[in-house]
């Protein structure tokens, strides 16, 4: 976990220096669930005083990635099987919103920007670059967002999403790696509704495929404590 110089000028700040390569840092999961983040040890590292390490782990706080605590600091937050429930309970309903607006507001340009993004996601798929894929599976839900027009529910997806992207690199070759293939089946059918203007398929696909996604993860947590 090197630090790039604190100088780079593509940080306006120190504060967003810092919350940039703590938030990579704990995203690539380089900085595990539990561990101390202490502002010294920081300061040292990435050469910068304790005022903007505090305002980031603030920033961090909001979002979720990290515990603050009296007399024990800073750690990064635990991945719980309640956090999973909650993030995907929440995912849902946001996705529901989101795709049926999008059915109504669908625009033959817009049904090919969303064809456009799953053909190269089976491409990335079948060429097994999980990785790509997986990016690309969040630009596909943003850019349903964004045919959706509505700001208020992008920016609540946004924080979401955050979350989701933690869970997906700490469980990548666990849950990931195995539903792939099921998840991409779900996006051409949900991408064959939407296209359709069909809301309530549309509504029907998306709890499917969350539902289906948070029983992958159940499962496979509910494996890691029976063998533990």
């Amino acid at each position: 976990m090197a630090p790039e110089n604190g100088s780079d000028l593509r940080f306006r700040t120190k504060q967003e220096y810092v919350y940039q390569f703590l938030r990579g840092a704990i995203m690539r999961g380089e900085l595990p669930p539990g561990r101390r983040l202490v502002i010294d040890d920081i300061g040292r590292q990435l050469q910068v005083s304790a005022i903007p390490i505090r305002e980031a782990l603030q920033l961090l706080q909001s979002e979720g990635l990290i515990a603050i605590a009296p007399h024990v600091g800073a750690t990064v937050a635990a991945v719980s099987a309640d956090e999973v429930r909650e993030v995907f309970a929440i995912m849902e309903a946001l996705e529901t919103v989101a795709g049926r607006a999008a059915a109504a507001r669908m625009t033959p340009d817009a049904a090919t920007r969303l064809r456009e993004i799953v053909s190269t996601m089976d491409a990335a798929l079948s060429s097994a670059e999980l990785e790509t894929w997986a990016e690309l599976n969040r630009t596909l839900h943003r850019a349903i967002g964004e045919i959706a027009a509505m700001p208020m529910l992008q920016e609540m997806t946004e924080r979401v999403l955050v979350r989701w992207e933690r869970l997906r690199r700490f469980y990548f070759e666990g849950v990931l790696v195995p539903r792939a293939e099921q998840a991409q089946r779900e996006h051409h059918l949900l991408l064959d509704a939407l296209a359709d203007g069909d809301t309530e398929t549309v509504q029907h696909v998306l709890e499917i495929h969350n539902r289906g996604a948070l029983r992958a993860y159940e499962d496979f947590l509910h494996g890691l404590t029976a063998g533990s």
